[in-house]
């Protein structure tokens, strides 16, 4: 991975700002496959990630220890302002300077490509986690996913707590996207509970 950037962030920072194209204001507060958030609290987690990781691979101090997504810490300005800080991710990430030596992140320091594959992880499982909840097609690069299963599946069988659950059963013949999502515990099966249409009341 030496003299190249090992891993181009535009295709899924382009894919999540065309998701939000299709996030209404009652998207925000259905569920989503990350237990317990609701769609508002994976947009709030998507900002906070994007920057943190920015500022990583900018070399930009320690940072502090990640803040806990919530739905009412969400910007009001988020449509807005979610689209700069992915293309802020996107930029900083395609530096060269920004995968060698170390990043940290959210309080934590690794080795820089350690990281960058991280933050490809966070960006991209987000992703299907916010086209999964809006109802919504979500695509990866298949060079990015052979690198993120790899990666993911050095991780411990029983999940890493405060960021993935134990894997799930998957095998090679799995759709490469679908296998990414089972290791970090995730249902890849999982839909959002379908709505309720509207009770129309006699006039």
């Amino acid at each position: 991975m030496a003299d190249r950037v090992p891993l181009d962030f535009d295709p899924p920072a382009r894919q999540i700002r065309a998701l939000l194209l299709g996030v209404d204001e009652r998207d925000l507060t259905a569920p989503t496959p990350c237990l317990g958030w609701p769609v508002a609290a994976l947009l709030d987690h998507l900002m906070g990630l994007s920057y943190a990781f920015a500022q990583g691979a900018r070399k930009r101090g320690p940072g502090g220890p990640a803040v806990e997504p919530s739905a009412e810490h969400l910007s009001r300005h988020w449509r807005s302002r979610l689209p700069v800080l992915l293309e802020e991710l996107a930029t900083a990430w395609r530096d060269p300077a920004a995968w060698s030596g170390t990043a940290s992140v959210g309080g934590a320091t690794l080795p820089a490509t350690d990281m960058g594959i991280f933050a490809m992880t966070e960006l991209v499982i987000h992703g299907w986690d916010l086209a999964r909840s809006t109802g919504q097609d979500f695509a990866a690069d298949p060079r990015a996913l052979d690198v993120l299963v790899d990666f993911l599946s050095q991780g411990p069988a029983d999940g890493t707590p405060g960021l993935f659950g134990p894997m799930r059963p998957t095998n090679s013949d799995d759709d490469p996207l679908l296998h990414a999502v089972a290791l970090t515990g995730r249902d890849p099966a999982w839909r959002p509970p379908r709505r309720r249409a509207p009770i129309r009341r006699a006039s």
